[in-house]
């Protein structure tokens, strides 16, 4: 496998007017991969002249625009059921590897500075941890000096592929998560207030005292939020680094997953990160407009490539191994077509 295919441009928004060399690309979808998106339609704007208007909506959203085709493409990170597949006449494929990362707001606490594990997570979201200094925590930080503070958890309030990669986690790490609570894009949370989009989980807790949320790494970075350690499912406490996600990446098991889905969640290397997940794209395999389907196509067949690479590398994303991008440019060729030709033929 091939993870290391590296530069890096601001997140911005994207909505550009008609461009001279064709229509502007419309996807709507998932937050957790919106800042890549969005800096890869910045370069690919400049070097083609076609631009994307990127809505992050949420994987719930993305998935409902797409089945009624009001946009060229959907994302989502939950991967979508078969049968939802089928019945929808979509192509899933995976865009690039993202993890997800606890981000806390206490004061003293810094980034790095806090060791949490899963049964503990999934008890504070269950309201069964209320205090920072529960001897819980203070025993995966010996040494260090917890505040007498409410926990405050944030949870996504909209349909979520993030929520879907975090409760995975939740429930891979806690039987009592897994029997009571379960693993969705949409959850009933039993403690906590909720907040939309990685934007609204990092905005919430970075105003909140005692606050502690789940988010895509580059919304922590972006806005300098403490993340905490992990205790991964050998039992190492792990930092959210590159090479903490690029391990748990390799774990993937690409040849057996049906419609790309391959699972990272809880992998066992000793160095790996646990909340670690790709994000998928749903295109239709029989669009009503060839000429959109074929110029989102071409979009990220532009992204799977050395440009496409260094941006997503350095907003701490793991691009795709090189075998698993020959097999989506071989799906799009094979399966998305109009009037019984395929729409890209490269």
């Amino acid at each position: 496998m091939k993870f290391n295919r590296l530069l890096g441009v601001a997140v911005v928004s994207f909505a550009f007017a008609g461009s001279a060399f064709a229509a502007d690309i419309n996807g709507a979808g998932a937050s957790f991969p919106a800042p890549v998106y969005q800096a890869w339609a910045a370069a690919y704007k400049e070097k083609s002249g076609t631009g994307l208007n990127y809505q992050s909506i949420g994987s719930g959203g993305g998935q409902n625009q797409i089945v009624n085709r009001t946009v060229d493409f959907g994302a989502s990170d939950a991967p979508m059921k078969d049968d939802k597949l089928e019945a929808a006449n979509l192509l899933q494929f995976p865009t690039v590897i993202g993890s997800v990362v606890a981000i806390v707001n206490i004061d003293g606490i810094g980034d790095g500075q806090l060791t949490l594990s899963g049964p503990v997570l999934a008890d504070i979201y269950q309201g069964k941890i209320t205090k920072w200094n529960d001897p819980k925590i203070a025993e995966l930080n010996k040494g260090a000096t917890l505040p007498d503070l409410a926990i405050v958890p944030v949870y996504r309030s909209d349909s979520s592929g993030t929520s879907f990669v975090y409760t995975s986690y939740l429930a891979a790490a806690s039987a009592d998560w897994k029997a009571n609570v379960g693993a969705a894009t949409s959850v009933q949370w039993p403690a906590g207030a909720g907040a939309k989009g990685n934007e609204g989980i990092a905005g919430t807790v970075k105003n909140t005292k005692g606050a502690v949320g789940y988010v895509e790494f580059v919304y922590a970075a972006a806005n300098k939020l403490a993340t905490t350690n992990l205790v991964n499912k050998a039992g190492k406490v792990v930092k959210p680094e590159t090479a903490a996600f690029v391990e748990a990446a390799a774990a993937a098991d690409w040849k057996g997953a049906k419609n790309f889905a391959a699972s990272m969640i809880d992998t066992a290397g000793e160095k790996a990160w646990p909340i670690t997940s790709p994000t998928y794209i749903l295109l239709p395999k029989n669009p009503t407009n060839a000429a959109q389907s074929a110029e989102a196509i071409k979009f990220f067949d532009w992204a799977y490539g050395a440009d496409g690479d260094a941006i997503a590398e350095k907003l701490h994303y793991i691009p795709l191994p090189d075998a698993v991008v020959t097999q989506i440019r071989d799906a799009w060729k094979a399966e998305v077509k109009a009037d019984g030709k395929a729409v890209w033929t490269n």
